[in-house]
């Protein structure tokens, strides 16, 4: 069974081919700049690569051309689409409508188009993407919509609530939400696997780094708590986002500035984070070579992240009353061994030892245990997967049918 996976955004199509015999990839690529122009490029497993412009009007137009680069020219892998049993959407918001993987109805996509006052630019794009699915593909290809806060949809009241007034959860779902959870998901099931356990056995704290990031607990193989709130703006410092910061200053800036509430919103979801105290980058690579040359601001940020991801690993580590295992992931989480080494040597106080030289090693998608044998908690680096999770849920719903 071949299952093609879709990640749609506002301007782009990203997608990946995937064999379910063998769980591996046989294509992927990206559709951008839907509607301002366009430029599609993509690989194939065995090493072929394209990359060309091509005007694209709409996200139909973005799918014709995946279709055209999974069926013909040199980089074709498919002889057609009824080559593909299913198709799987990851969708950012499904809110407290959808706690699990659903095939795709139009009951479905009315209420994930309810929900876009949650996540305006994620779930208009997801539904647009799962339209020009149907258009492009038939009705006879089914379709599966995989949500990335399903699974945190297992935390309890006193974690998931905000100390606001009760009755704007009733009347807004106003509630922490979380996301990444496709990838606390993948790294955590990983995990107990890697330690030869029973996941409902184990404390993990999982920590999604990259340019959006989240950290998460998952006990007994459930997320009782997650940094992300009831959008991505939650929780610690990110590449452009500030993470949790005191209310006040917000109501106090938008005095001092006269900001409108988007405004506000670009500022908090763009303009701060990394980039914001750094004034060079919100890429961990180009602070990583601002901070060689002297910068103290890039060094500053880089070190305000690391302080933030200790907060809430220790933090964590309380609420669940021990851990057993640290999991990193993410683009940052992956390759950044100086920051994994950073947070771990200040996370001395549980017994945790690392082998630096090994850790050091880990990067561009490589994973593995950093922690030492007597380390009293494993750390371990694992590449996230979050496509294959799509497909899983995709193969597995379209077989039940």
């Amino acid at each position: 069974m071949k299952i093609l996976v879709i990640n749609a955004g506002s301007s782009s199509l990203k997608y990946q081919l995937i064999d379910m015999q063998t769980e591996e990839w046989i294509a992927k690529g990206i559709c951008e700049r839907i509607g301002f122009g366009g430029e599609v490029s993509g690989k194939t497993a065995d090493g072929r690569q394209f990359d060309y412009e091509v005007d694209l009007k709409n996200h139909t137009e973005a799918f014709i051309e995946v279709k055209k680069a999974l069926t013909k020219g040199e980089c074709k892998v498919i002889d057609s689409l009824e080559e593909i049993a299913a198709v799987g959407h990851r969708i950012v918001q499904g809110g407290a409508l959808f706690n699990k993987s659903v095939l795709v109805t139009e009951e479905v996509v009315e209420g994930i188009e309810s929900l876009i006052d949650l996540a305006p630019l994620h779930n208009a794009a997801h539904i647009q993407g799962i339209r020009a699915c149907q258009e492009v593909f038939g009705p006879d290809v089914p379709e599966v919509v995989v949500f990335d806060n399903a699974f945190h949809s297992t935390m309890p009241e006193a974690s998931y609530l905000f100390g606001v007034p009760y009755e704007y959860y009733e009347k807004y779902k106003v509630r922490r939400y979380g996301f990444h959870g496709t990838s606390h998901r993948f790294v955590s099931a990983e995990c107990a696997k890697l330690m030869g356990k029973d996941i409902k056995d184990l404390k993990i704290v999982t920590c999604h780094i990259g340019n959006g990031s989240s950290i998460t607990a998952v006990k007994g193989g459930k997320v009782l708590d997650t940094s992300m709130g009831l959008t991505p703006l939650d929780g610690f410092m990110m590449g452009t986002r500030s993470g949790g910061i005191d209310p006040s200053v917000i109501i106090y800036l938008q005095k001092k500035e006269g900001w409108t509430p988007d405004e506000t919103d670009v500022v908090l979801n763009k303009k701060s984070g990394m980039l914001g105290i750094s004034g060079v980058s919100s890429d961990d690579r180009d602070l990583i070579a601002a901070t060689n040359a002297g910068n103290h601001r890039a060094e500053l940020a880089r070190h305000m992240q690391r302080y933030q991801i200790r907060k809430f690993i220790g933090s964590y580590i309380a609420a669940m009353d021990g851990v057993d295992a640290i999991v990193f992931t993410g683009g940052v989480g992956e390759n950044a061994f100086d920051m994994r080494e950073h947070v771990c040597n200040h996370l001395s106080f549980l017994g945790i030892k690392i082998d630096a030289a090994f850790n050091s090693t880990l990067v561009k998608g490589k994973g593995g245990e950093i922690s030492t044998p007597e380390s009293k908690v494993k750390v371990y680096v694992i590449p996230t997967n979050e496509e294959l999770v799509i497909a899983r849920d995709t193969k597995d719903i379209v077989e039940s049918l």
